[in-house]
């Protein structure tokens, strides 16, 4: 065979195998690229604010590869969820305290810790009759059942009893009130008319500067402590390799349109998380 011949197959030989590595090299970089930038992260999130977190997560996922699973329930549940192993990759509580104790059992990523909403407190109700006259039917008991969240698992529940003492309305209230296990519950029971007042979180009938159904009478932040929100990362998110995530959902959480939500729905925006407990005072 002319040698000349040969030398033209060798090149072309010598073509194709850079093309092949080259080729296969982009299959692998292609292959590796959704590992490497996408994930999916749990999250366990108080009951008060599931409907602005489902519109956080929505933005967030449109913005990114990332993928958000939201677990809900009450505070005090969640907490003990946590504690016991739960595969969450961050927490947004209704209270301070809980996320204080994750920090002090070296759970959590302290300096993650972030209050992102400051909730508010309404005495809410279905009942037509009672319609812009809420504070008055609750002190005169002019009610069959007032619902409040447990306080000893929902930061609400404990703000709710709070403004009950405050009110000088303990004893009157005590063989009228329904407990739900959580915010969500206790809502339920007013919406559904089994109780005819209840003291609910803010965010779960406002929307847009307005409750959107039924009445309410907003209770003074002077009545109860502040209800300070604080989110944290676990040290599992870690672990389990997802701060990537967790970490992306962190900053598009502190961004001007997750605050935009948070505040659509009642909620203040705090602009540092250390609010001192002043004294209670009825009105």
């Amino acid at each position: 065979m002319p040698r000349r011949y040969l030398q033209g197959w060798h090149r072309v030989i010598r073509a194709m195998d850079h093309w092949i590595a080259r080729a296969l090299l982009g299959v692998t970089l292609v292959a590796a690229l959704p590992a490497a930038h996408s994930d999916e992260i749990t999250i366990a999130v108080a009951s008060n604010f599931s409907s602005p977190m489902g519109e956080i997560v929505s933005g967030f996922e449109a913005s990114s590869d990332h993928r958000v699973r939201v677990a809900l329930g009450s505070s005090g549940k969640l907490f003990a969820q946590i504690r016991h192993g739960a595969p969450f990759a961050a927490f947004f509580s209704a209270d301070q305290d809980k996320v204080r104790a994750l920090v002090a059992a070296d759970a959590a990523d302290a300096s993650s810790r972030y209050t992102y909403a400051l909730g508010r407190l309404v005495l809410w109700t279905t009942d037509a009759e009672l319609a812009g006259r809420e504070r008055q039917a609750l002190e005169a008991g002019k009610f069959r059942h007032l619902a409040i969240a447990n306080p000893r698992l929902a930061p609400y529940g404990a703000a709710a009893l709070q403004v009950i003492d405050a009110l000088g309305l303990a004893e009157e209230t005590s063989t009228k009130r329904v407990v739900g296990e959580n915010i969500a519950q206790t809502y339920q029971y007013v919406a559904s008319g089994n109780a005819q007042l209840g003291m609910i979180a803010l965010s779960q009938v406002f929307r847009d500067g307005a409750i959107t159904h039924g009445s309410g009478w907003l209770l003074p932040d002077t009545l109860h402590h502040p209800i300070q929100q604080d989110a944290i990362i676990l040290k599992r998110a870690t672990q389990d390799g997802k701060r990537t995530a967790v970490d992306a959902f962190w900053t598009y959480l502190q961004g001007p349109e997750a605050q935009r939500i948070i505040e659509s729905y009642g909620y203040r925006v705090a602009a540092t998380s250390s609010i001192d407990r002043g004294p209670l005072n009825a009105e």
